[in-house]
């Protein structure tokens, strides 16, 4: 089983036969998806993901991550800024507006 297949098909307000339709299915198969333990094969499951934009991992609850990760283009850190990267990751939304604030009012006054 799917295991946010029915609650993104829920929230985007569409019905089995819909989704079938759009991805190439039966309404059946996305019933089973959705309620009898049934996998798709990983074709489906692409194209499920692709319909979304989202990840197979999220389909089939692997992550909690809902949206297609974008692809980062590589560039090299010292290790100060390795390490301050790896401490702003672990900052909560309101923490990280703050370094936002701070680092805008010191840029003003270093100009």
């Amino acid at each position: 089983m799917l295991a946010n297949l029915k609650a993104l098909r829920s929230k985007k307000g569409i019905s089995q036969q819909r989704l079938a339709e759009a991805i190439g299915v039966s309404q059946q198969s996305i019933n089973k998806y959705e309620n009898h333990n049934v996998e798709p094969d990983i074709q489906t499951l692409m194209a499920l993901a692709r319909y979304f934009h989202t990840s197979v991992d999220y389909l089939i609850g692997f992550t909690q991550i809902d949206h297609v990760i974008e692809q980062v283009h590589p560039f090299e850190l010292n290790a100060e800024e390795a390490r301050l990267l790896n401490l702003w990751r672990r900052l909560s939304t309101d923490e990280k507006q703050s370094i936002f604030h701070i680092t805008r009012n010191y840029l003003k006054d270093t100009k």
